[in-house]
């Protein structure tokens, strides 16, 4: 027994084995190895050669035909079954939601699928802008492109005067074009101009939208020809007007086809001497469309006049957010410098604002209205720049910091709420220096507004509250973004004025 106890303890004390030679020469064992060296159990090779059992197979994807978009039809209401559109845009109106024509698309639509210009007057909201893409993406598909064509030769071309409205447009077109052969590019101001060139390196482009001026830009470089130019179409045309485009417009019309030899659509919301003049030097034989609203403003929209000192305009503005717990909500200003101090007290205030105006530099504008649109802004402050070719669902309440001094403009703004059948307020802070713009605003809409005082809870005192210091650097570096944007827009400004003094190049024709 004294034996075998001995026996047993020098086991116990054998040394342990010596590492596996890792050298280079040698690789080291794998785990499976080792746990196989210390037992006996023994990992099987996996069977790379058993079956797996078999998926079912996928169902084939039908392919999408007319049959698979039914729409009846119903009395005093045109489809977009009703006129001859091809299949791939077809099945686009029918991603878009679309079913019965709106009365400016069936009225432009009538004329403009046969090869005529036109002329239209419709307010915002009406649809013209399905109107003329539907319009202009059937006469690209139906008609093969030249044989010989360079990059930067757009087969259609939309202006329109903000970058906002460019861009709403832009994605409009790329909606209907989906299923389409088609390119979609976007030419604005504020945005670096290398890489909108690098759009046109790629690929051919079909519809070019943009801004006049960025667009001059191109075509004096020589990166944009306009001499193939096959559909012309002038948006807010006399938006156009008013902010001084027209000579730019010019411009750029010398570079096309001549009319008659282009199809050339222009769509206004008036239909001014001055917008008929232009109209008539531009198309050839158009159909003139208007369409009367019933109503200028949407019978969804309940509209308010608080009658308010201009002292209590930031008291009330600030009460109605907070005490409504409004989380959607536009505020219009007539100029740049008050939609800032606006904004500006609001962060301050410890409500979630940014603004939209032209010293706005282009990325964060796009980048303001992603935020605005997502939820994660609650309040836009903006000057008219906003006020047209901005389609966002869900703001529940617009508010007039200060009455704009063109009655159009009231309804372009009042219409960013109840949209899509949903119910909106639009509340006006009529002050002593605007107070002056309600007759205007009740001739044009055809009833009276109502102006009393704003609730006495509208009035209470704004509390007191000292910023954090993230608020504060946050401030900070919005109030100097803002300055060093309004800088470059003046030198941009005096560039662009010495540079007409001095003569522009022109591009090709």
């Amino acid at each position: 027994m004294l034996k075998a106890l001995k026996k047993l303890i020098s086991k116990t004390e054998e040394p342990a084995p010596q590492a596996a030679d890792t050298s280079p020469n040698q690789a080291a064992p794998t785990p499976a190895a080792k746990q196989n060296e210390g037992g006996n159990r023994e990992r099987k090779p996996r069977n790379r050669d058993r079956k797996r059992p078999a998926k079912p197979p996928a169902a084939p994807v039908k392919p999408w035909s007319i049959s698979d978009f039914q729409v009846p039809p119903a009395e005093g209401k045109t489809r977009f079954h009703d006129f001859p559109l091809p299949d791939s845009l077809m099945r686009a109106i029918q991603d878009q939601g679309f079913s019965y024509c709106t009365p400016i698309q069936a009225a432009v639509l009538g004329s403009t699928l046969r090869g005529h210009d036109a002329i239209g007057r419709a307010q915002t909201g009406t649809g013209k802008t399905a109107a003329f893409l539907v319009s202009t993406i059937t006469q690209l598909l139906e008609t093969p492109p030249p044989d010989e064509r360079f990059m930067g030769e757009p087969r259609a071309l939309i202006i329109a005067p903000t970058r906002e409205l460019v861009m709403q447009i832009a994605s409009d077109a790329e909606g209907l074009t989906k299923h389409c052969p088609l390119n979609v590019m976007t030419f604005v101001g504020g945005m670096d101009i290398d890489k909108q060139l690098k759009q046109l390196e790629q690929r051919y482009c079909d519809i070019l939208v943009a801004t006049p001026g960025r667009l001059l830009d191109f075509c004096n470089r020589g990166e944009v020809h306009l001499d193939l130019l096959e559909v012309l179409i002038l948006d807010e045309a006399d938006r156009m007007l008013d902010m001084g485009f027209i000579p730019q417009v010019r411009q750029i019309i010398r570079q096309t086809p001549r009319k008659g030899d282009r199809q050339t659509l222009l769509f206004s919301a008036t239909f001014s001497d001055d917008v008929m003049n232009l109209a008539r030097q531009w198309t050839h034989e158009p159909a003139v469309v208007e369409i009367e609203p019933e109503r200028p403003a949407s019978e969804n929209v309940t509209q308010k006049v608080y009658a308010v000192s201009g002292r209590d305009k930031y008291k009330v503005l600030y009460n109605l957010i907070t005490q409504l717990e409004l989380d959607r909500v536009m505020v219009f200003a007539n100029r740049k410098d008050e939609v800032r101090r606006v904004q500006e007290r609001l962060m301050r205030d410890g409500i979630n604002a940014a603004q939209l105006s032209g010293d706005v530099p282009q990325q964060k504008r796009v980048r303001t209205l992603e935020n605005f649109k997502s939820g994660k802004l609650k309040v836009l402050v903006a000057t008219d720049v906003a006020g047209r070719g901005i389609h966002i669902d869900g703001i529940s309440h617009v508010v007039n910091y200060t009455l704009p001094e063109d009655p159009e403009d009231y309804v372009h703004r009042i219409g960013r709420t109840g949209r899509a059948g949903a119910k909106g307020t639009s509340i006006s802070l009529a002050g002593e220096d605007d107070a002056f713009q309600v007759p205007p605003i009740e001739e044009l809409l055809g009833n009276k507004l109502e102006c009393i005082p704003p609730e006495e809870r509208f009035l209470k005192p704004v509390p007191k509250r000292e910023q954090s210091t993230e608020e504060k650097a946050a401030t900070d570096a919005n109030e100097a973004e803002q300055a060093a944007a309004a800088a470059a827009a003046r030198r941009r400004s005096a560039g662009s004025n010495s540079r007409r003094g001095g003569g522009r190049p022109q591009g090709r024709h």
